[in-house]
């Protein structure tokens, strides 16, 4: 079974937690030894928002804002492969046909972000579909998808599954632009919806969420 698991910044990398990073490490090591296939995508979290916010300062255009935010996720990304393989020619995925090629050669696939105009929620939507995987498992800093912001409404009710009709009536952004910070890129909903390919979102600072629902447990929500 292929799966791509996209990792938030928000969980790994804001601020940078090397407990998180080593334990899903071995998450993922658990899951390969399973007979997994996997790619597994990094967000650039905090620190590539405030270089989103340095780019504008400094006047430049959105593609320019995209591209430094993709070269910080890509940072997390070699970070977390060097975790999880000491093999020196082991290198993050920068291309859709890197991460075939990683699959073909039994390797765990890693990567950030893919190009400008996408999140890394869109990589790991184009991932899923160039791989012809049907599921990903999302760690964010919720426990899933609540009818409105749990951080600032007591009486947030989350969803336990939800259809890719229904999800775009909750989101608060429906395009993209460079730093969108919400539970699910709206880019990524469309190709997700087109594809036909189940997005779990698990809360991420539990790793073993990644291996609960991968299993096929009742965690999250499940959107398909």
């Amino acid at each position: 079974m292929r799966i791509v698991i996209r990792l938030g910044g928000s969980v790994i990398a804001s601020p940078v937690n090397t407990d998180i990073i080593t334990k899903y490490s071995e998450v993922v090591q658990i899951l390969k030894n399973q007979n997994q296939e996997l790619v597994v995508i990094i967000g650039g979290g905090n620190l590539a928002r405030e270089f989103i916010n340095i780019a504008k300062k400094l006047k430049l255009e959105e593609k320019d804002q995209d591209e430094i935010a993709i070269s910080i996720s890509r940072v997390y990304a070699q970070l977390f492969l060097k975790t999880i393989t000491q093999i020196e020619d082991n290198k993050i995925a920068l291309t859709l046909k890197d991460v075939v090629d990683c699959l073909d050669k039994g390797k765990i696939a890693v990567m950030g972000g893919l190009k400008p105009g996408i999140t890394t929620d869109s990589v790991a939507a184009l991932v899923a579909k160039q791989i012809r995987a049907n599921l990903i498992v999302k760690g964010t800093n919720q426990d899933g998808v609540y009818n409105k912001d749990p951080k600032t409404h007591m009486n947030a009710i989350k969803f336990d599954e939800l259809s890719y009709e229904d999800l775009p009536k909750i989101l608060q952004e429906n395009n993209h632009k460079a730093g969108i910070h919400q539970i699910v890129d709206p880019e990524a909903v469309k190709i997700l919806k087109n594809e036909n390919i189940t997005l779990i979102i698990v809360n991420g600072f539990d790793p073993n969420n990644i291996l609960a629902a991968v299993q096929g447990e009742k965690i999250g929500t499940k959107i398909s």
